[in-house]
């Protein structure tokens, strides 16, 4: 077993072991080399990321976790192509990210939802920018509502529903279109730790059904090691992979899965890494 070239900490235990870059020349998912960002001001370069060199499979759960301002927003808006690297390659299903990606739905902290078009309207709005056929993909929308238990919610507007509800309808709308690839950023932080946890697994249970490569960007750890297939640990701005971890937790989850002890030792592994750089938040 060896341990993950990017990682400055001890090797793992049996269970928990970091892991180098796997399926490097896969040509599906997402692949990284070299990318990084440095913005430019009038009082000089800001770098925001380090070089990265990294690997998303095909169908793989895969969150980043680190503190704030270390750059994963700025990573989701690259391979997003909302935003070009500095220096590298992005590669999504083999094809270098040059502008915003058709095979790529994206999910921010905040649902985003128009407030003068019902909740089916919101889910259609990727369908009307596109120019798609509002016959074809109508009834996927209704099937993704009835999927996250919004049947019945169809005409109500945003400010109808709650907080939860609101998310799971941007999850519909980065859904519609059927992207092999969901990006998403925080998308649960507004949220009361009830809720959170509920749409943890609705989100789990969603990625199992469709199928898609899930890429989210959180601060929380729980959080991270719950969903994850695997987490990429960032330090501090400019920011840089710390380590990658396997989760070797069995699936399907329930949040029982958070008081197995493989699950709490692989949180405490992780915050490990923050003790000499200060709090996530």
């Amino acid at each position: 077993m060896k341990p993950a070239t990017q990682s400055h900490v001890d090797q793992p235990g049996a269970h928990l072991r970091l892991v180098s870059d796997r399926a490097a020349g896969d040509k599906s998912g997402i692949k990284l080399s070299g990318v990084s960002k440095t913005y430019r001001s009038r009082d000089g370069d800001v770098p925001s990321l380090r070089p990265l060199d990294f690997h998303i499979n095909q169908g793989e759960f895969f969150v980043v976790v680190g503190p704030s301002g270390c750059g994963k927003s700025t990573l989701l808006k690259m391979i997003s192509g909302l935003l070009p690297p500095t220096t590298g390659e992005i590669l999504v299903e083999g094809e270098q990210v040059t502008k915003p990606h058709g095979n790529v739905g994206i999910v921010f902290q905040n649902a985003l939802l128009l407030p003068w078009r019902n909740i089916l309207s919101n889910v259609m709005l990727p369908i009307d920018m596109k120019k798609l056929s509002r016959e074809k993909y109508l009834p996927r929308a209704k099937e993704l509502l009835k999927l996250v238990g919004l049947e019945g919610f169809e005409k109500k507007l945003p400010w109808q529903l709650s907080g939860g509800m609101q998310q799971r309808a941007s999850i519909c709308r980065a859904l519609v279109h059927d992207p092999k690839i969901m990006l998403m950023d925080e998308p649960f932080g507004a949220l009361d730790a009830m809720t959170r946890e509920r749409m943890n697994v609705e989100l789990m249970r969603i990625q199992r059904e469709t199928g898609k490569t899930v890429l989210l960007i959180t601060h929380s750890i729980p959080e991270a090691v719950f969903l994850a297939d695997r987490v990429l640990v960032m330090t501090e701005r400019p920011g840089a992979i710390a380590a990658i971890y396997d989760v070797p937790l069995p699936r399907p989850r329930s949040l029982d899965a958070m008081s197995d002890p493989v699950f709490t030792e692989l949180v405490q592994r992780i915050r490990k890494h923050f003790f000499t750089q200060g709090s996530l938040d």
